[in-house]
């Protein structure tokens, strides 16, 4: 007996649902759970059916670098929460980054993005892209229009932001983005680790892709690696497919299970956290020992207004805050937490913290961190699913002594 299980005819599952049942394919055993294969491999019937499947004339499974039953599974049930025509998932976050960079393009393309990016992210596009011959052209400010319309007054093929951008949170506007890089000839690639899923709906914004680390609130309790790229299927075949088959960025059987799981329950945790996080800004933004105090959901970020609209149902988990002192008083604070760990994790159901222009951020040039607003002052908060007092309690005493 197999059952797969997908929205019915007559109308779209909604979010939570689709966390729980979407894309789950029952085994002739009639498994409650999702089935786990752990294999590497698959066997056939004959010469003749091995080689039709190999040749894409049958289908079936062949290798599970190229694709796997619990893989697949986690792969369809984000596509449909996403609402995009297709997924892979890949080995880790920037696996699914440099896959959706590299893949794609050709000696003589361009790529735009913004400063405002993770480190390893710039790095690609640093070092990488223009050994390959194609182009980087960089925006010095998240949300200036005019920055964005003279990047893309000239043919890309790429443009890659994340919104909100690790780690002071700052916005892009995607309808608008999306419009300039579709009027350039180009796709946006949007990185909506920090919203989740749960909060912000790029696709549904104009992006042609999204790109996840699943390690963050999709698994969200430090179990796994992993990440995500979705899109449409055609592209997906046409621009991704060869170099993930090939070049072997996929995810383990094992950590789709570990992820299909934690899907169940990231609508409350994430929906949770994000309450958790608000009610940490706002007890932070008022203690005298803090310079500034960055969160979406806050009327005080410089960008409030286009992360309301963007994530009108939440400011996410995240949050950075600027600490009277420097690092030496940024560590010592950070040495002096009791409750909170060090970690530069994030999305988990434990609150971690960071002092990314050393850690995170510790790769790029004193100018690069200047041009986003980065110093030595900052820490980045994740916060998680504890007690919101004894989280704020534990930030207190350590600004305190």
């Amino acid at each position: 007996m197999s059952k797969d299980t997908r929205p019915p005819k007559s109308g779209k599952w909604r979010p939570q649902t689709m966390m729980v049942r979407g894309g789950t394919t029952r085994s002739e055993h009639g498994e409650t759970s999702e089935a786990l294969y752990l294999n590497s491999g698959f066997v056939y019937e004959s010469p003749e059916e091995q080689s039709a499947r190999m040749a894409g004339e049958k289908p079936g499974y062949i290798y599970s670098r190229y694709a796997n039953p619990t893989v697949r599974m986690l792969e369809e049930r984000l596509a449909l929460l996403e609402g995009a025509e297709d997924c892979r998932a890949t080995a880790s976050g920037m696996a699914a980054i440099h896959t959706m960079l590299v893949a794609p393009v050709k000696p003589g393309d361009r790529i735009v993005a913004p400063r405002a990016l993770f480190s390893s992210c710039v790095w690609i596009l640093k070092n990488l892209m223009p050994k390959m011959g194609v182009e980087v052209t960089w925006v010095e400010g998240t949300t200036d229009l005019n920055e964005w319309k003279r990047a893309l007054s000239k043919p890309c093929r790429l443009v890659l932001i994340e919104t909100p951008s690790n780690p002071l949170l700052d916005a892009v506007d995607i309808r608008a983005v999306a419009d300039l890089t579709h009027a350039a000839g180009g796709e946006l690639i949007v990185d909506n680790v920090f919203a989740s899923p749960i909060l912000q709906r790029p696709i549904e914004l104009g992006a042609d892709w999204v790109v996840y680390s699943t390690t963050k609130h999709m698994d969200g309790q430090g179990r796994t690696l992993g990440g995500a790229i979705l899109g449409k299927t055609k592209k997906i075949e046409d621009d991704l497919q060869q170099y993930y088959r090939h070049t072997g960025p996929s995810m383990s059987p094992f950590n789709a299970w570990i992820v299909l799981k934690g899907l169940e329950t990231m609508d409350l945790r994430v929906r949770a956290m994000s309450a958790n996080a608000r009610k940490i800004a706002d007890r932070l933004a008022g203690n005298p020992k803090i310079n500034a105090v960055r969160y979406p959901g806050r009327t005080d970020h410089p960008h409030h207004n286009i992360h309301a609209g963007q994530m009108p149902d939440g400011g996410g988990s995240l949050l950075a805050f600027s600490i009277k002192g420097g690092k030496d008083a940024a560590y010592a604070m950070l040495n002096r937490l009791n409750l909170i760990d060090i970690s530069n994790n994030l999305g988990d159901a434990k609150s971690l913290i960071t002092h990314p222009a050393t850690t995170t951020h510790r790769t790029l040039t004193d100018d690069e961190r200047a041009a986003i607003g980065l110093d030595d002052t900052w820490l980045r908060l994740s916060v998680g699913l504890e007690d919101t007092d004894d989280l704020a309690e534990d930030l207190e005493q350590a600004l305190r002594s």
